[in-house]
């Protein structure tokens, strides 16, 4: 009675449908085998599993599969009244191709005149803090060995003040590679004047009360902060203008965007002016996600108009000042600026850029918890800035813009 018992039971484990989820090669997997309806069957080995680059320990599969296929797998099974007596049952395992191997990754031209480096990284120091910035080029660009539009940069300046810069040149834009260097170098150089940031904190120290001053002074002193950052911004656009004419381009073919953050630790605080015109946010981060603000108009959605452009003349009539913020806190976490190359992917609509929620997710997803178990480690930090460029290749289906993203921690 007992031998057919035991029969019986391995038999219905035999003739169990048994489904494994779908893999993905180069990502990590695992399934773990419900056995409660077989209290009696226990898994001994998978034989053949590890030449799909996975492994087998109690009742579990996981690892990195590697090329994609169709594995037909042998459990090795045994009845816990029969241990001596192993058997074998058949399942199979569909490892699907990296959507990421589907796209070609195409050198671009060297040889061009407006060639830049297809991926780029800086790591160093932001004030009293660390800085952290790559720039990927799209899948888009390299399946057809295109450039890389988006680029950024980052200075220290005189009297302890720091700028960043990002900007995304316009797809459609002939020689936008250019325009979004140009436009980030120059707004930098613009800031990098003595005289220029002498006034800016004078006007900070009149605006916080550190210069004793009635509340119209105060006032006309944030009015000469917004017109100097507007000088700056007004500086960006006649160089793209001067370099279209000099070499026989219309502005349109420098079209980007562009954000900056000048800032400055004062002993009352953080000083942080920010400027966007365009689809890139920026965003202050508070200490243990208490609070996440958004630095800059976003121009996105049906009311915002669309993408807008620094070289688009009109911008600087249409609500101007409203671009420009001045901020004043006595301590962050985290300052970001980014392109949509991952604002789009990762956030997907504006509401979501001051949701404390969705940026625990994306700080938990730079912890490692995605697909590729990439993490980008901030506390020991020797290459965190290599470790953002992996990242930065994540999948994200019909999101292959390029890709910028700046960390300052």
């Amino acid at each position: 009675m007992e031998k057919a018992v035991i029969h019986r039971e391995k038999e219905e484990f035999k003739d169990v449908h048994l489904v494994l989820k779908n893999a993905s090669s180069k990502q990590f997997y695992e399934f773990s085998f419900d056995m409660e309806d077989f209290p009696n069957i226990r898994l001994k080995n998978i034989t053949n599993l590890r030449e799909t680059g996975l492994t087998f320990e109690n009742n579990r599969i996981s690892g990195i599969p590697g090329i994609n296929s169709l594995h037909e797998l042998d459990i090795e099974f045994y009845h816990t009244h029969d241990e001596n007596n192993t058997e074998t049952k058949k399942v199979h395992l569909l490892v699907n191709a990296d959507p990421k191997d589907l796209w070609k990754n195409i050198p671009s031209d060297t040889n061009d005149a407006y060639h830049k480096p297809d991926d780029t990284s800086h790591k160093g120091k932001f004030l009293d803090r660390k800085i952290a910035v790559v720039s990927k080029r799209g899948r888009s660009h390299a399946h057809e060995g295109k450039f890389r539009d988006d680029d950024f940069a980052v200075n220290e300046l005189p009297g302890d003040w720091n700028i960043i810069s990002v900007a995304d040149g316009a797809g459609s834009a002939a020689i936008a590679r250019e325009g979004s260097r140009l436009a980030a170098v120059s707004v930098n150089n613009f800031f990098s004047s003595e005289e220029i940031l002498t006034k800016i904190e004078k006007n900070i120290e009149i605006t916080y009360g550190i210069t004793e001053s009635s509340e119209e002074t105060k006032s006309e002193a944030k009015e000469n902060i917004i017109r100097l950052l507007y000088e700056g911004v007004l500086h960006v656009y006649h160089v793209l203008d001067k370099a279209a004419t000099e070499n026989s381009f219309t502005i349109k073919d420098l079209h980007t965007t562009l954000i900056f953050a000048l800032a400055k630790k004062f002993d009352f605080g953080y000083i942080v002016l920010t400027f966007g015109v365009g689809d890139c946010p920026i965003n202050l981060i508070s200490s243990g996600f208490s609070e996440v603000k958004l630095l800059n108009r976003m121009d996105v959605g049906e009311f915002g108009g669309g993408t807008r452009f620094i070289t688009m003349k009109e911008i600087f009539t249409d609500d101007m000042v409203s671009r420009f913020k001045i901020n004043c806190i006595r301590d962050f976490s985290y300052l970001v600026l980014m392109t949509d190359g991952i604002y789009d992917p990762k956030f997907m609509t504006e509401s979501r850029l001051e949701d404390t929620e969705s940026w625990k997710a994306f700080f938990d997803d730079l912890a490692g918890n995605n697909d590729d178990r990439v993490k980008v480690d901030f506390i020991n930090d020797s290459d965190t800035d290599q470790q953002l460029l992996t990242w930065t290749d994540f999948w994200s289906r019909g999101n292959h813009d390029d890709r910028t993203l700046a960390i300052i921690y």
